[in-house]
């Protein structure tokens, strides 16, 4: 033992050595965020065994891999190498699989049985649906794993689910009543070969707890004390597992944080916490509301938004910390704007390093419009749990589609696109059809073009097959003459059926697709808008790509030690702290979802993400939204989210909008008069309605556009529809924008 003193103890606050101290008996941590729960958890352990606890006697769960790591290197360096060894930590997966593998022939395995991830559980399912000759577009192997999935962590076993008129009558309305006899033949299936599931590593391990009470007592002998890391993320079959080993001596102390249970998506139940305190005699709870991470100001407003939800523990989170700046409220005018705003401020912030700088949205397809600004402005960021938004698989193949229609030489859109979405054409003639150009010299989209004359060995199903999809393409080049870049990419996707085929993922990641997709139309209503602006511009397709081609070519080199701004959904900034925050898209149907507003369970839920988020902050925390934005390619008007007005308005500052007024011809109808007078050049545009908008520019001016930042007027000229103003921007240049179009604010 590296410590045979209490030492250690110093290290603790009033509370967290209370929490420490208690070493019998069940006990709940309410930790705070911020509050040092690592900590407690961690020095717990140690107290135990440097009170005589023997080590092996000690069981502690985690959630990820990586908490169980920091954790025993922790302790390991307090109470040396061997004793942290012969502590049972893990996550609750690698713990359970290996209990299994000491008991795998009671229920019918054998020790070096096969654990199928989620990829060789899909690959499975596919095979399984393949064979029993299902439509493969209604049976999705990604969704009738998930389906699999839920009713694993539910104990709904085969003979379950048939039995539950419910469950059987669901899949049947979903047109898939061939779920249960998938699930069956899956199940079969591991077993034959002798491997679980992710899912069964819980599932197997209530039933052996349950069905052998000689197997439940060992165990529970064995572990005499257990510690669970973030309780309020625990599923049913997690709880009733945990709730089974800790039966006999009730050594049990869970640590977590209810205002932080944010993923009952994949079936954490937040009554598991909540509800802790029924479950044992006398339990003992501790409360850890000291913040050590964030200002006053930031926990003050944290505080503040968490106190309307009604289904909570109570506590009252504060901090020693200085007060700080107050949180930053800004409205915009455009998503667009937002952007360019947080780029300014992140521009502002000095001392700091990129990495000490997050951003953090609703959803993924919201990276689009930062993401554009901060390679605008030359600024490295990182996507975590994730790729950039043009690299995504779903927007790269739409953009295959575009640029083949550009170029049909393209042969590596060809190929991208030729089968998505699956239209019968198999590996075997497209590489048919590689050899034939090889031979003939030609690109891949005419050979298939030509393939009649070249007498190439196709099957006439599969010749009909591959002339639709030249025809296909040939009709999009010729409505690439008459369309602008929006209306030929909403057309093509409504053609090729691609929304249709991403929806018949119904999992959060085929949600997410979707969301992307309708990004992408918001993008390019973004570029043809910006478009108008610039004189001699065009908004067809190829300036289109051209315009992608070269924003994405500033990505950033994978350099690990290049500093970044990190990017990410609020559902992954959980565990981590940053500096300096920004939460963007407060917007009602937005954050909140829409989708939250059926019950009171999930907006309370939408709250606790929203707590998560403002509780990520240790500095400067900075929340803005958007009073427009596209969605599908129309411009909606964004209402505020109820959650800025539930922040206690002492602990805020708001950001007044800046309003740009474009004047856009196809809308308005006015007519341009144009009177100039001296050097001052004022441009009145009025309309039939006797109505008048005065923009009063003059040369020397100092502007603000929303997209370039902060210029000045170098010289106006042009008369009627063609007024124009040439503006020197300090980051980007001069450009020439039509007055009627421009996004520009006098400052």
């Amino acid at each position: 033992m590296l410590e045979d003193n209490k030492s250690y103890l110093n290290d603790l606050n009033d509370a967290q050595l209370n929490a420490v101290l208690k070493t019998d008996g069940p006990s709940m941590v309410i930790a705070g965020a911020g509050s040092g729960k690592t900590r407690v958890l961690t020095y717990k352990i140690v107290h135990l065994v440097n009170n005589g606890i023997d080590p092996f006697e000690i069981l502690a769960l985690t959630f990820t891999n990586k908490a169980a790591r920091e954790m025993k290197l922790r302790i390991s360096s307090m109470i040396g190498e061997s004793d942290s060894k012969s502590i049972w930590m893990g996550t609750f997966h690698s713990v359970f699989a290996k209990i299994l593998r000491f008991e795998a022939h009671k229920i019918g395995f054998t020790s070096d049985f096969t654990i199928y991830d989620t990829q060789d559980s899909e690959r499975l399912i596919s095979s399984i649906i393949k064979e029993m000759q299902l439509d493969k577009d209604v049976y999705r192997s990604k969704a009738i794993r998930n389906r699999i999935s839920t009713l694993k962590n539910n104990f709904i076993t085969v003979n379950g689910y048939f039995s539950n008129n419910e469950l059987v009558e669901s899949d049947n309305l979903s047109r898939k009543p061939e779920t249960g006899n998938i699930y069956k033949e899956y199940n079969e299936r591991l077993v034959k070969s002798n491997s679980m599931d992710f899912d069964d590593l819980l599932m197997k391990t209530n039933e052996l707890l349950n069905n052998h009470p000689e197997v439940l007592a060992k165990y529970q002998e064995k572990f005499k004390y257990i510690l669970v890391d973030e309780y309020q993320d625990t599923n049913n079959s997690q709880y009733l597992i945990v709730k089974s080993l800790s039966d006999k001596y009730q050594n049990i102390c869970v640590v977590g944080d209810d205002a932080q249970s944010i993923y009952s998506f994949r079936g954490a139940n937040i009554n598991n916490i909540i509800n802790f305190r029924n479950d044992y005699d006398d339990v003992e709870i501790f409360r850890l509301e000291q913040n050590y991470r964030s200002t006053k100001n930031i926990v003050n407003a944290a505080n503040s938004v968490i106190e309307h939800n009604k289904n909570k523990i109570d506590k009252e989170v504060w901090t020693e910390n200085d007060f700080g700046d107050k949180v930053q409220i800004s409205s915009n005018q455009s998503d667009i704007a937002e952007a360019r705003s947080i780029c300014q401020k992140v521009q502002s912030i000095n001392d700091t390093n990129l990495s000490d700088i997050a951003i953090l949205y609703r959803t993924n397809a919201q990276s689009r419009p930062i993401e554009d600004s901060l390679r605008l402005n030359k600024i490295p960021y990182r996507i975590f749990g994730g790729v950039s938004f043009y690299n995504r698989k779903e927007i790269k193949d739409i953009l295959a589609y575009l640029r083949l229609i550009i170029n049909s030489n393209d042969e590596e859109s060809f190929k991208r696109v030729i089968n998505y979405p699956a239209r019968g054409i198999g590996l075997v003639t497209i590489n048919k059809i590689i050899i034939a150009a090889q031979k003939n010299s030609l690109s891949l989209y005419d050979t298939v073009k030509k393939h009649k004359e070249l007498n190439l060995p196709f099957s006439s199903s599969v010749s009909l097959k591959l002339q639709n999809f030249i025809d296909l393409i040939e009709v999009f080049k010729i409505e690439n003459e008459k369309l602008n870049a929006f209306d030929l990419t909403k057309e093509l996707i409504n053609k090729v059926k691609i929304i249709d085929e991403l929806k018949k993922d119904e999992s959060p990641e085929g949600i997410s697709r979707v969301e992307n997709v309708q990004e992408l139309l918001n993008g390019i209503r973004d570029f043809i808008e910006d478009q108008k602006e610039i004189v001699d511009s065009d908004d067809n397709l190829s300036e289109f790509l051209s315009n992608v081609t070269l924003s994405t070519d500033f990505d950033i080199e994978k350099d690990n030690n290049q500093d970044y701004i990190s990017l990410m959904t609020l559902h992954l900034s959980k565990g981590l702290e940053f500096k300096h925050v920004f939460i963007v898209g407060l917007e009602e149907d937005l954050f909140p979802s829409a989708l939250s507003y059926n019950t009171r369970s999930e907006l309370e839920e939408e709250r606790r993400l929203f707590y998560v988020g403002i509780t990520r902050a240790k500095q400067n925390l900075y929340l803005s939204y958007a009073n427009s934005r596209y969605r599908w390619g129309k411009l909606i008007y964004c209402e505020e989210s109820r959650f800025l007005n539930e922040i206690d308005k002492d602990f805020v500052n708001i950001t007044k909008q800046i309003n740009y007024n474009p004047i856009n011809q196809e809308t308005t109808k006015k007519k341009i008069i144009f009177r100039p007078k001296g050097n001052l050049k004022k441009i009145t545009y009025s309309n039939k309605d006797n109505r008048s908008i005065k923009l009063n520019f003059s040369e020397g001016d100092k502007v603000s556009h929303e997209k370039f930042g902060n210029g000045e007027i170098v010289k106006i000229e042009g008369l009627d529809n063609d007024v124009r103003a040439i503006v020197n921007f300090s980051k980007f240049g001069e450009k020439n924008l039509l007055l009627r179009f421009a996004k520009l604010n006098k400052i």
